[in-house]
């Protein structure tokens, strides 16, 4: 157990550099989808930058870091097998089946822009975003306060979270059809 601790560290350094590109990869959709929109030769220089910035972030940063984090959690749970009796764990472990669920989904966004295949809105990938920001919660919560119980309240707090969010959305809206630069 002399090794625990790297073990953790690798898996939180690895959990950081996953989630720092999940919240990265959807603001480049953005800065994709609005860029398909522009006329030429701008339309096509911006496609093509953006377009090796997302690759290079979500293959060099974020699929290596999802699959390391995994990798040293899988054997921090073999260390310690008796987590998978905790109910908080349990919880947690299903927020974690949801963050892959979003990965994947971000990676077919991904494939679908890559192909300039635009099919979602930049305004639906601005809320796309906040979908890591949510699990992120939720799972900080589970893992300091280490009860299923108290992360009910997490999630409250992850709702009113998302409605202050999505004011925020509302508010930077307006504000971005008044002034187009803002």
């Amino acid at each position: 157990m002399e090794y625990y601790g790297y073990i953790k560290s690798f898996h939180l350094i690895f959990i950081i550099t996953w989630f720092a590109g999940l919240f990265y990869i959807p603001r480049l959709f953005v800065y994709q989808i609005e860029a398909f929109h522009k006329p030429s030769p701008e339309k096509e220089i911006l496609g093509k930058q953006l377009k090796l910035m997302a690759k290079r972030l979500w293959f060099i940063i974020t699929w290596p870091s999802a699959i390391l984090a995994t990798v040293f959690a899988i054997w921090l749970l073999i260390l310690q097998p008796y987590w998978l009796q905790q109910p908080w764990m349990q919880v947690k472990l299903a927020f974690v089946a949801l963050l892959f669920i979003y990965h994947l989904k971000t990676h077919q966004y991904y494939k679908q822009l890559q192909r300039d295949e635009v099919k979602k809105s930049s305004s639906f990938m601005r809320i796309w975003n906040e979908g890591a920001t949510f699990i992120l919660f939720a799972v900080i919560f589970l893992v300091v306060l280490k009860s299923a119980i108290n992360w009910v309240w997490g999630i409250i707090g992850i709702i009113v979270l998302g409605i202050l969010i999505m004011l925020g959305f509302k508010i930077y809206k307006n504000i971005r059809d008044k002034n187009p630069e803002a």
